[in-house]
């Protein structure tokens, strides 16, 4: 399946998972600093970033080889763990009391700008560049990985595709053996060891 179709399908099921959250779970705690909202918030920026980012002009060159290389090398550089706080509660509040209809209205544009795109499409982030296919991987492992996390902060059970959560799975083993803990990963999965306390790919 395509990047774009997992992107799309991945982005339904967390549009769903929210449009099911009750009034009063909004203000609740959801993951770390953020309450339900600002994870909404955060969660709807890897949608928001499509939009963004297909707006801009390409850069030259792909600078960004991969999704992996992108969580290896880059994601770290491009805002502190306050900044990327920060963003998610700024886009909590803008998504206001019409969360669903501007996650939709997002969505759709989102799919819109997808479909006009060549296929060699390179997309500028911070003006360095990556293929229009790796970063739509990091999108999905966004979205998966958080309506998981907002899954588990409402009690809401969530629709993600399982082909998206193989995609997400693939995904962080892959920047796990990039980051040098691919033995330890590969221990873990098999049942031959536990994962240090803590530990993670992003």
């Amino acid at each position: 399946m395509s990047s774009a179709a997992l992107f799309s399908q991945s982005a339904d099921s967390f549009a769903d998972l929210v449009s099911r959250i009750r009034p009063d779970q909004w203000e609740q705690p959801g993951l770390g600093v953020w309450t339900v909202r600002s994870l909404v918030g955060h969660t709807a920026r890897a949608i928001l970033t499509v939009e963004n980012y297909l707006a801009h002009d390409e850069p030259g060159d792909i600078t960004i080889p991969s999704a992996v290389h992108y969580y290896t090398a880059i994601a770290e550089t491009l805002g502190s763990d306050d900044q990327v706080a920060a963003r998610g509660v700024e886009a909590g509040v803008w998504l206001g009391d019409e969360a669903v209809p501007r996650i939709r209205a997002a969505l759709a544009h989102a799919r819109e700008l997808l479909a006009a795109q060549p296929r060699n499409r390179v997309v500028s982030i911070g003006g360095m560049g990556i293929a229009l296919d790796e970063y739509l991987r990091t999108r999905v492992f966004e979205l998966v990985v958080h309506t998981i996390d907002l899954s588990r902060a409402t009690g809401l059970p969530h629709t993600l595709p399982s082909a998206a959560l193989a995609e997400a799975v693939t995904l962080a083993a892959c920047t796990a053996a990039g980051r040098g803990h691919g033995e330890e990963v590969l221990l873990a999965l098999t049942g031959r060891a536990a994962l240090p306390e803590g530990f993670s790919v992003v």
